[in-house]
């Protein structure tokens, strides 16, 4: 399971990634992954691409702007998975345990940064 969010903006309110085809370069590195090739780093939401494991080549995409792209937030992932609770509570018994697990365990892992 992969989880993107195309719409970061840094604090001058630039967009972060340039989008539309040059998205194709993020699923690239997904596919890379799941074949055992792409790079990645461990963070308590799961693996991240690490800083040179997406081709920027051609892009005005800095390391700087990579760093914040793949940055994991503390707050805004505690609102996230807030948001996923209230979601799944909506299915009551009918959630599969191993969604509920798994929520458990990012929330464990984000509480130890």
């Amino acid at each position: 399971l992969f989880f993107v969010n195309w719409f970061r903006k840094d604090h001058e309110g630039k967009w972060l990634w340039p989008g539309f085809g040059e998205n194709s370069r993020v699923l690239k590195w997904i596919i890379e992954r799941v074949s055992g090739t792409g790079k990645a780093q461990e963070t308590p939401i799961g693996y991240m691409p690490t800083l040179d494991a997406i081709d920027r080549n051609g892009l005005d995409v800095t390391d700087e702007d990579m760093k914040e792209l793949l940055e994991v937030n503390k707050e805004d992932w505690e609102k996230e998975l807030a948001s996923i609770r209230e979601y799944y509570a909506g299915f009551g018994d009918s959630l599969p345990a191993e969604l509920a697990r798994q929520l458990e365990a990012v929330e464990a892992r984000l509480q130890k940064m």
